[in-house]
């Protein structure tokens, strides 16, 4: 037998991060060995009433724990970091990422009380970490966060490059650009797979640099000189952090950085010498009153419309500090997420309302490769197969177009879902399985406690309310001791409805009246039959269907 058929071949599979923006994780399998790319979260849509976090599920790590060497992880956003303290708990190994990643995991883990539980390793551009039958290589790269990272995978069934988050930016704030020579070197190697970021793969063109930003700022700065601006943006974008304190140091006003996430970030950024903030730049929160409004900034998250951000909490006049004022210029930094349109424009009108003056267009470049971008790293890489990654369906199949184009064969394109088994060597590739995946929910303390059922009855209970019916038997005498009440939350306001109220009660005493009659003991019968009658009357009177919990109790 030729030597080249015994080799094993390659299995990639996505826990999660495919049909989606966020919950990234992706496991790459060789003989007895497993490694993870990536590790994150994504957020509740507005379905998941009083879900915090989504995490994915890793029950296929679990399963085969022994064969799993470590996770690699590409930058420090959330929808990349964001579920690790809760996927080490079950699959501690050690975690491999560059300064400031690891930095922001490490705060990650102190949070949680796990810091000393896991084992961490800075890792340097151009190294090599070897983790059982891998070698894998971090490359340097640009996204709107630093020290991002693509990596080259080596295995026994040839190189898989992933990009990770990422953006060509020859201009970058800090640092240097990304290593196209690199990515050159060992696409001349040869290379098996390409997994790239799709997520503006729907976009012409190439990625403005971040720096084409700071022009912007200074231009808002000059133009609203006797304003007081809050600037919103991500809270992991230390490069328009920076931007943000240029202008401030240009035109001599004084910074409050408003957010817990903000402040975290922000905090290590400086610390590692990532940002560069002068001396008696940022004032606390309190000094605001100490100073004319045009000589401050605010720098606050929230540019999502998250409800608790604090410049949601500014817009409806909630937050305990800063109050919203005519003169006040507000400017949002970034653009929506798919999916968080509506938040953002419903925050942008509350601070319109307050007469404000709000800036959210040319404030923003993406941290993202557009299609030139993406065709850039193809032609260095020569992949023999094209894995779109990091975006929803459309993104994948956007990618996938640009790699057509670029002479891939539409058979050595693989749009895969969260799940899937691909299979590769250099002979061949395909989908060969499915393993389990899903959405696991974070609600406070509880994680996977909330799952479907629960999640159906929250959304029952959002959109029809519920009825409670109370009842006290004597089951030996055979009567009523007292009840039934019945209790309306979500459902109708009872004082408003009382006649209504007063049918209910009617159906329940007959479905009572009916029970005791017939000497049954069925408790459960009971219960059934109020809920079918009282669900049948409300229907009938109201085309509505609240929940209804009876609760029966016996004497």
């Amino acid at each position: 037998m030729k030597k080249k058929q015994s080799k094993s071949r390659l299995k990639i599979i996505p826990l999660g991060g495919l049909e989606q923006i966020g919950m990234n994780i992706t496991a790459f399998e060789y003989e007895d060995s497993i490694i993870v790319v990536d590790c994150g979260l994504s957020f509740p849509n507005d379905q998941m009433y009083g879900v915090d976090l989504v995490i994915p599920d890793v029950t296929y790590l679990k399963e085969n724990l022994d064969k799993v060497k470590g996770f690699f992880i590409t930058h420090g956003h959330e929808d990349h970091i964001g579920a690790i303290p809760y996927v080490l708990r079950e699959v501690n190994v050690p975690i491999y990422a560059t300064k400031l990643t690891i930095a922001i995991i490490e705060h990650k883990l102190e949070e949680h009380n796990m810091l000393k539980k896991v084992k961490r390793k800075v890792v340097k551009y151009g190294q090599n970490i070897n983790l059982g039958a891998f070698h894998v290589e971090f490359i340097r790269t640009n996204h709107s966060i630093q020290d991002a990272a693509a990596l080259a995978i080596y295995s026994g069934a040839g190189i898989v490059v992933h990009t990770g988050d990422f953006k060509v930016d020859y201009t970058p704030v800090y640092g240097d650009a990304i290593d196209l020579q690199r990515f050159g070197e060992i696409g001349k190697k040869g290379v098996l797979a390409l997994m790239c970021d799709s997520t503006n793969a729907e976009r012409p063109g190439f990625t403005m640099s971040e720096r084409t930003v700071g022009n912007t700022f200074d231009n808002i700065f000059r133009e609203h000189q006797n304003n007081r601006l809050i600037i919103a943006t991500f809270a992991s974008n230390v490069d328009r952090v920076q931007q943000i304190i240029n202008s401030v140091n240009k035109y001599g006003r004084k910074v409050v950085v408003e957010g817990r996430s903000m402040v975290t970030i922000i905090t290590i950024a400086s610390k590692l010498g990532y940002l560069n903030i002068p001396d008696n730049t940022l004032i606390d929160i309190e000094q605001l009153k100490n100073y004319p409004d045009e000589q401050t900034v605010i720098i606050t998250t929230g540019s999502q419309g998250e409800s608790m951000a604090a410049l949601s909490r500014m817009a409806n006049s909630t937050h305990r500090k800063v109050t919203i004022k005519p003169k006040d210029t507000i400017i949002f930094s970034s653009n929506p997420i798919p999916g968080n349109e509506k938040a953002v424009s419903d925050v942008i009108n509350d601070l319109a309302m307050k007469g404000a003056e709000v800036i959210f267009q040319d404030v923003h470049v993406s941290g993202h490769a557009c299609q030139e971008d993406i065709k850039l790293i193809y032609s260095l890489v020569k992949p023999k197969y094209a894995i779109p990654v990091h975006g929803e369906y459309r993104h994948l199949i956007a990618q996938a177009k640009v790699a057509e184009q670029l002479g891939i064969s539409k058979d050595n394109i693989f749009i895969l879902s969260s799940g899937d088994v691909l299979e590769l060597d250099d002979e061949k590739a395909g989908v060969t399985g499915h393993v389990q995946v899903g959405d696991i929910l974070v609600d406070g303390l509880g994680v996977g406690d909330v799952g479907n059922v629960v999640l159906r009855d929250r959304q029952h209970l959002a959109q029809e309310g519920i009825i409670i019916v109370t009842v006290t038997l004597d089951m030996e005498a055979r009567i009523v001791m007292a009840g039934p009440e019945i209790v309306s939350r979500g459902f109708v306001y009872v004082r408003g409805s009382a006649s209504l109220m007063d049918e209910a009660r009617q159906v329940v005493q007959i479905v009572i009246e009916r029970f005791l009659d017939k000497n049954s003991m069925e408790w459960n019968k009971l219960k059934t039959d109020i809920k079918d009658a009282l669900g049948d009357f409300v229907w009938k009177e109201t085309k509505r269907r609240p929940m209804v919990i009876p609760i029966i109790m016996d004497i």
